[in-house]
């Protein structure tokens, strides 16, 4: 058997690929969810629409694909489930990485003096994208939480941990280096459990689970016949790093999803960021960590769901793109797209999204225009941020997600980054990178090296827009940002 099973949980949507021996899709199932927004800046999922949705899109990947000899999954990170040992039945819904309730406690874990110790030992910075303080707020709201946390009744988990955990009937309590990392909990210079951090936000030892390398046995599951191992786990921006090949230092891949996140391999060094970047674990393997810098956005693909969902001007994904086309070229609308705060390099959680330089003359073409444009202005702060804090060529852009399908998009990216962007031939590489990484322990898929070898480009979108014209548009981005801040002090 040469096949692998990836299963992507994703923010919106769950899928399942087959991949073959050549490590290409050979048949795919996917599946959207609910979305919960309980309160303003709170996003929650329920886990077990998410568990259905990932059963439901294996069988459909599987029947149609045929017999695999692993699995490998791939998930969105930080996202919080707390679960009963004993059932398994989630205290509460999911907690998404989107979501902002914890924005008052960090700041005042911030006045108090703790980020620099946590950024020292994780690598992030105090802010509720993570998954500490949600899981706080687990147990200090959730009736009864911390009193049978504490009695070891209960077991957190990301999304990957509590899917394992369903997958192996409750066998298995494990994630991988690539999400403990996300979790504001786990020391990523000793690759361990933080006791400091843990006794900061008062969260028990005893609910987390093993923390194990990307390419690991995770456990075995019978729930789709034969037993089949889970040989690989990573979480979705690190899979897509390594989707993308992206295994020597300097180079840098950014992934279009529900958000935008850009990742750049710094080897064995763990760059303390002075721009508000962050520290992370790209990948592990033999239990040696290779570090990144990442910057995060959280929306991007998020903000064409809006023009389609909340503004209804488009009725697909797909026409936001033919629709910018037609902006009149002589407005200069500015989105920032702050529906659920600014992420990297404000970190400003309380910020909301704002529209600025409306006439009476703009309409659906000018603000899907704004929109697609907002996506490349973040990426260009993020990549500016990067490049101070890690000096040099890092290479072309390589870039992945279902955003960059639109020629427009990835065109305005390359003008206003001034640089050329590299599109692969696939570009869903999360499911990509689990795949090989289940798929190269199986035996079945080539090393790092022979994987590099293998990577094909698509398309290379050049700049073409002037110097002056690049620079004046992002001064109007900087100025519209600046504007949304709630700190402008």
């Amino acid at each position: 058997m040469t096949q692998i099973l990836a299963i992507d949980q994703g923010t919106t949507s769950s899928r399942a690929i087959v991949f073959d021996a050549d490590l290409r899709p050979k048949a795919s199932a996917q599946k959207e969810f609910t979305q919960h927004y309980p309160a303003s800046g709170w996003v929650e999922h329920d886990p077990e629409e998410i568990w259905d949705t990932v059963q439901e899109t294996c069988k459909g990947a599987l029947d149609k694909g045929g017999a695999v000899a692993a699995i490998g999954i791939t998930n969105q990170r930080e996202t919080v489930v707390v679960w009963d040992r004993e059932t398994g039945a989630p205290i509460h819904n999911a907690i998404v990485w989107q979501d902002r309730r914890t924005a008052k406690v960090c700041a005042e874990l911030k006045a108090a003096g703790h980020e620099e110790m946590v950024r020292e030992k994780t690598g992030l910075l105090l802010d509720p994208y993570f998954s500490g303080t949600k899981l706080a707020w687990v147990l200090d709201n959730v009736e009864g939480a911390r009193a049978r946390a504490e009695a070891g009744e209960l077991a957190f988990g990301t999304i990957d941990s509590f899917l394992i955990w369903r997958l192996t009937e409750g066998k298995r309590h494990v994630t991988d280096a690539t999400n403990a990392a996300r979790t504001l909990l786990y020391n990523i210079r000793e690759g361990q459990w933080d006791e400091d951090i843990l006794d900061l936000l008062g969260i028990p030892a005893n609910m987390l689970p093993e923390v194990l390398d990307c390419g690991a046995d995770f456990g075995e599951t019978t729930l789709f016949g034969a037993p089949l191992p889970i040989l690989g786990v990573a979480g979705d921006q690190q899979a897509a790093t390594v989707g993308q090949a992206c295994f020597q230092p300097g180079m840098l891949k950014s992934t279009y999803g529900t958000g935008c996140f850009a990742l750049l391999n710094t080897g064995d060094t763990l760059v303390s960021s002075q721009n508000r970047m962050l520290g992370t674990i790209a990948y592990q393997f033999d239990g040696k960590p290779t570090y990144a810098l990442e910057g995060s956005i959280f929306i991007a693909g998020a903000v064409v769901q809006w023009l389609r969902d909340g503004l209804k001007i488009i009725d697909d994904a797909s026409q936001s793109a033919g629709l910018a086309d037609q902006a009149d070229a002589g407005q200069n609308l500015y989105l920032v797209p702050a529906f659920t705060g600014l992420g990297a390099p404000y970190w400003d959680p309380d910020a909301r999204g704002a529209l600025f330089g409306l006439t009476r003359n703009s309409g659906p073409a000018e603000i899907a225009r704004a929109a697609l444009e907002s996506v490349g202005y973040q990426t260009r702060d993020l990549l500016e941020a990067m490049a101070a804090d890690y000096p040099g060529d890092t290479g072309n852009v390589r870039v992945d997600g279902g955003m960059t399908a639109s020629d427009w998009t990835m065109q305005f990216l390359a003008d206003i980054l001034g640089a050329p962007v590299d599109r692969p031939g696939v570009l869903e590489t999360t499911a990509v990178g689990a795949a090989w990484i289940a798929g190269q322990r199986a035996g079945i898929y080539a090393d790092q090296q022979g994987f590099a070898e293998a990577w094909a480009l698509d398309t290379t979108f050049s700049p073409k827009m002037d110097e002056d014209t690049r620079e004046a548009r992002y001064a109007g981005w900087k100025d519209a940002v600046a504007r949304t801040l709630t700190d402008r002090g």
